[in-house]
Formats: C-alpha cells, sequence, structure tokens
C-alpha cells in the first residue's frame, strides 16, 4: 500500500531473471487523470482547492 492508497502491480515472468512486462499502477496518476472532469464547469479558485484536495504525491506522477 502507497501512500495515497493501494499500489497496482503487473508482473509476466518468461522464466528468465528479469521481467517479462512489469507495469505499476499508483493512485496518484489515477487522481491526476480525472482532475480534468473534476473541475469541469467550476471556477478557478475552485480548481486550485480541488488540486490541494487530491492529495498528489509528486513522485507517483513521474514515475
Amino acid at each position: 500500500e502507497g501512500g495515497n492508497g493501494e499500489l497496482g502491480f503487473y508482473l509476466i515472468s518468461d522464466g528468465g531473471r528479469t521481467p517479462y512486462r512489469l507495469h505499476f499502477r499508483r493512485p496518484s496518476f489515477i487522481y491526476y487523470q480525472a482532475y480534468t472532469e473534476l473541475i469541469k464547469g467550476g471556477m478557478l479558485s475552485d480548481a486550485i482547492i480541488t488540486m490541494s484536495s487530491l492529495n498528489l504525491i509528486a513522485g507517483e506522477l513521474d514515475s
């Protein structure tokens, strides 16, 4: 579990020492994708407050 919820890992092996495929699902990235829908039709001041309320972790966004 991460700072903002559940971390998802998808891992496939082909039998070797390294993974064939590896995918992370980070909660902050999912929340950030929903941001445009959350602020649609609102005021600029509401957009700033909404961004703050999402509690985004920057390290999760750029991974």
